[in-house]
């Protein structure tokens, strides 16, 4: 299915819904082709089909966007991490560029450049030395024409500021995303403050990934968009959350929870909690909806399913999946043929299966 492709901006501005992709990282690491601990991208370059494979199948799923699988891609993350000796990070980063841009090209997704949080900033907090980083890769993506850019997965509203700064010197539209809490940054700044630091740096877009659920997030990003009216600022708002339940709501997220990271699938989002996270969302003026570790192609159907009125279409992975169940219709067990209907899987509560298991954990930075 291929759409006339437009402007992220355009998009928005016209009050559209843009279904963001899911998580890249988690997934290839599930796959045996990410190396957790490091969770560096040299994938893009080892194994490209693999890489190829997933954008596909976040196309299919109704993405409007696909994003460049170049997490933890600054040479600092690279040399620090071991993990990659006989691979560049403008060989990862070009290569994950081209990968993007060809499934991009098999619908009407744009490609958005990714950067994210650099093992530098922590060490010397050397503004002139962090942004060099984000530079480099930004002429990088700029070479291979990417279509705007996401800062992601920033903990410290500073160094998004200054990712922001570096990428606005492209002249294209920049998003920025933090893995933050709605107790704030991991300075101690609030939400609505990290916001307008964004904007104020020149953000197009603002939102959370990652590190949180739904419910977490969606509570977040509403504290960003207090925090911008009180300032009298606009922007765009968006949403990536973590596909893995947290009601911990804790201050670093899911990495300080026990199960992280090989055994998280306990926790894990059903395709009926992303329906109702994709309505709340909405709801909440939030029109950058997608997804980060955890979310995969299902989830993201879920996303464009559930808002398939505002949207004006079904993804082509709709067509191997009746909505709310409806092609249970045909079962030969009544009692599932009995499922087939929105009712049931709205108010289902799920069984984990695990009687010696509880229901919440107690976090390690609490």
């Amino acid at each position: 299915m291929k759409r006339n492709k437009r402007d992220i901006l355009e998009r928005l501005n016209a009050g559209e819904v843009v279904v963001g992709d899911g998580g890249m990282v988690l997934q290839l690491e599930r796959r045996g082709y990410v190396k957790a601990g490091h969770w560096t991208p040299e994938a893009a370059v080892q194994h490209p089909e693999a890489v190829r494979q997933l954008h596909r199948e976040f196309l299919r799923a109704g993405a409007d966007v696909l994003q460049t699988f170049t997490f933890y891609c600054s040479d600092d993350k690279l040399e620090l991490s071991g993990n990659v000796t006989n691979i560049t990070g403008t060989q990862i980063n070009e290569a994950a560029c081209d990968l993007a841009r060809e499934v991009a090209d098999e619908g009407s997704a744009l490609v958005a450049g990714c950067v994210s949080q650099t093992p530098c900033y922590l060490e010397n907090h050397n503004e002139a030395e962090v942004k060099s980083l984000f530079k480099k890769q930004m002429d990088e993506f700029l070479k291979k024409d990417i279509d705007f850019f996401i800062a992601e997965f920033f903990r410290y509203a500073e160094e998004a500021a200054w990712a922001v700064e570096v990428l606005k010197t492209s002249g294209k539209t920049v998003g920025a995303t933090m893995c933050i809490s709605p107790h704030g940054d991991m300075s101690g700044l609030p939400p609505g403050d990290c916001a307008v630091r964004l904007v104020k740096a020149g953000a197009d877009i603002v939102g959370v990934n990652c590190h949180l659920d739904p419910t977490a997030c969606i509570q977040t990003v509403k504290l960003m968009r207090e925090g911008l009216e009180r300032a009298g600022l606009k922007a765009h708002l968006m949403i990536q959350p973590l596909g893995c339940h947290t009601p911990e709501c804790n201050l670093t997220g899911y990495i300080s929870l026990p199960e992280y990271p090989f055994a998280l699938e306990c926790r894990s989002l059903t395709r009926w909690d992303v329906h109702k996270y994709a309505r709340e969302a909405y709801e909440a003026g939030i029109r950058y909806i997608g997804g980060c570790c955890g979310f995969e192609a299902y989830h993201i159907r879920a996303i464009s399913e559930e808002l398939r009125a505002e949207r004006g279409f079904l993804p082509p992975a709709s067509e191997k999946h009746g909505l709310w169940g409806a092609a249970l219709e045909m079962h030969t067990k009544p009692w599932v043929r009995a499922r087939a209907r929105r009712e049931y899987w709205e108010n289902l509560l799920p069984a984990s299966g695990r009687p010696r298991c509880p229901s919440m954990a107690k976090p390690a930075d609490e």
